[in-house]
């Protein structure tokens, strides 16, 4: 029926009632391909048309690398406080609220363990959702009781990082977590436990500037940003053009500072092999 006797006929359906197609069903890559998001999940959250790897979070990659999405996760309910009363255009502590309320997350990163190919396995997977994945206390006190977990109990640790960087709010509490992680895994590289560090976009700031290159292998996903300080900073600082790939993860690893990038669906394959290398070169020796 003709929209304009609808109303003659007394047909008048209310805005809330109309059948719209529901929002999230499609995805949208930046190269302007469109893929069913059901099918976007089945295919490890890549475009098939275009290779492009779609941002996910820590839900996704524990599926992803723990056999049958099965895990515990670890100090589940630590959460941020506010020992410097920081407000900016929010007090911090409501910018906390907001960030769990809309991500249903306690903090940027979570914790957990499980089994890969049967192995037992430590993963912290970074959120970027929440606040940037900005590290700040939280973020690297649970990174530390992980790798405290993985020394306890002899199992291989694989962070996931995702971040904007250090989390301002929290200042020089914040900056001390570079050094905090950094020491934790200088604990397990004694120990001879495997760690691999697995940069996805955006890997920047003090994450990259800590724990992020300082795996026993260093991998990422393709196309990923991964650096410390902008590209602008950068230009400016060193007054010279940069390449069109620069901080990729390309360009990182034809400059050695990755030693493979990995396609997500062979991702929990690749880093089972890798901590199997690990493991046989550290009995060899």
């Amino acid at each position: 029926m003709a929209w304009f006797k609808r109303k003659e006929k007394g047909i008048q359906t209310a805005t809330e009632n109309k059948k719209d197609v529901p929002k999230g069903l499609w995805y949208k890559s930046p190269t302007g391909k469109i893929i069913d998001a059901e099918e976007l999940a089945k295919n490890f959250y890549v475009s098939p048309e275009d290779d492009y790897h779609v941002r996910i979070g820590s839900e996704e990659y524990f599926s992803i690398l723990f056999d049958d999405a099965k895990y515990k996760e670890l100090d589940k309910n630590l959460t941020s406080k506010d020992p410097l009363n920081f407000e900016d255009t929010k007090k911090y502590v409501d910018r906390l609220k907001d960030a769990e309320a809309k991500t249903g997350l306690k903090d940027a990163v979570r914790t957990a363990v499980g089994k890969s190919f049967g192995k037992d396995l430590v993963v912290a997977a970074m959120d970027f959702k929440f606040i940037g994945g900005s590290m700040g206390s939280v973020v690297g006190e649970k990174i530390a009781r992980a790798a405290d977990y993985s020394l306890k109990n002899n199992v291989p640790l694989v962070i996931i990082s995702k971040s904007g960087g250090a989390r301002m709010m929290e200042a020089a509490l914040s900056l001390m977590q570079l050094a905090k992680t950094s020491a934790k895994l200088a604990q397990l590289a004694d120990a001879k436990i495997p760690y691999i560090s697995l940069c996805t976009d955006p890997t920047t700031g003090g994450t990259t500037a800590s724990f992020a290159m300082l795996g026993d292998i260093n991998i990422s996903e393709p196309g990923a940003l991964i650096g410390f300080a902008g590209p602008r900073v950068v230009r400016d600082t060193t007054g010279q053009e940069l390449p069109a790939d620069f901080q990729t993860a390309e360009f990182l690893k034809e400059h050695g500072f990755l030693d493979f990038i990995t396609h997500r669906k062979e991702l929990k394959t690749n880093i089972n092999l890798y901590i199997d290398l690990i493991l046989n070169q550290a009995i060899r020796n």
